[in-house]
């Protein structure tokens, strides 16, 4: 049996001479390939991948094909809920989602900071092979660099993601229409707390975790059930608030949003409180805004309360030809407000 074979994820971290990565680790010779074969091919192995070629050789994609990139430089790189394994792979296989796409294959390229633990590194591949898995997705080709200590926090991750559009689907920022509804599939905010409560040792009364998960099974069983479909969206950096205004503004209707049905648990509404933030503008890492005609509003929460992604799924704003390009709130007291972008960084960067 080779060292591609060898290995699996139910076994310890593979063997290695090495308790941490080494400058030598990125310099191309016998320790990149010990890296490459002990920790990549063995964690994340396939047909495709095993190959060893500079890219990947992939079976031809019937239709139009989705292509995204991301980058991921989230501290710290565990937290409460998940680690930077995952969210890569999430994050990537969310935004095909967004285009209507069936995800199939991933790329991944680790920069790795001189002195990282193998253990960390490991745990971060058996997350990754987890959520690949569970996207239904395959890592296809990658890239692996190390810089040096204090050059780096730990580790970066950049993927590339490719999907197949589905038939019949044509969804875009600029097809939200007057009496569109807007629903989103749970609460929003906890990704971003959880990062900051876990980097800051933040103590809450409720525990939040991140919400990082792929959305596969619930949007593509939304695609088979539900046509017409107008926007999708995940509202990941800038948090729900800023995805929604650039939606209003592509599409130059207005949106509003209704308080009293918007989704924040305790947790993440007391640790605003404390920190001084706004759950709007909180990053979210498994969540998707859908946007579509109001007649098929219920069939879609229905679908998507089904799933365990979206048993929280609920209406939370409309569509109008009133306001456009601009985002307002419908408060719990009958008033409105502009819910603005934000104009810089409300909270430190975290994912």
């Amino acid at each position: 049996m080779n060292a591609k074979s060898t290995y699996h994820l139910s076994c310890p971290i593979p063997k290695t001479e090495y308790e941490h990565i080494l400058m030598a680790h990125g310099g191309g010779g016998k320790l990149t390939r010990q890296l490459i074969e002990k920790m990549f091919y063995s964690g994340l192995g396939n047909p495709i991948l095993e190959k060893g070629h500079d890219g990947a050789f992939l079976p031809s994609i019937k239709g139009e094909i989705a292509f995204t990139t991301d980058s991921f430089v989230v501290d710290p790189v565990f937290f409460p809920g998940g680690d930077i394994g995952d969210l890569a792979v999430n994050g990537t296989v969310n935004d095909l989602l967004c285009c209507g796409a069936e995800p199939l294959y991933i790329s991944l390229a680790f920069i790795l900071e001189e002195g990282l633990l193998m253990e960390n590194l490991w745990k971060i591949v058996c997350s990754i092979k987890k959520a690949a898995d569970a996207a239904g997705v395959k890592i296809v080709t990658g890239d692996t660099k190390v810089v040096e200590r204090g050059k780096g926090d730990g580790i970066y991750i950049n993927t590339t993601g490719i999907g197949r559009i589905l038939p019949e689907q044509n969804i875009s920022p600029e097809n939200s229409c007057e009496g569109d509804v807007v629903i989103i599939n749970g609460h929003i905010g906890n990704h971003g707390i959880a990062i900051m409560s876990a980097r800051k040792g933040l103590k809450l009364n409720t525990h939040v975790k991140s919400d990082t998960q792929s959305l596969s099974g619930m949007m593509m069983d939304l695609f088979n059930k539900v046509p017409g479909i107008h926007v999708l969206r995940d509202p990941t950096r800038g948090g729900l608030a800023s995805s929604l205004n650039e939606i209003a503004q592509s599409s130059k209707s207005g949106i509003t949003l209704y308080e009293s049905s918007l989704p924040i648990n305790e947790g993440v509404r007391g640790a605003c409180e404390i920190m001084g933030f706004d759950p709007l503008y909180i990053a979210n890492e498994g969540k998707m805004v859908v946007i579509l005609p109001q007649e098929s509003a219920q069939k879609a929460l229905a679908i998507m309360r089904s799933h365990k992604e979206g048993t929280e799924s609920r209406i939370i704003g409309k569509v109008t030809s009133s306001h456009p390009g601009i985002l307002q709130m419908e408060t719990t007291i009958g008033t409105h407000r502009i819910v603005d972008m934000i104009s810089g960084e409300q909270l430190p960067r975290i994912c």
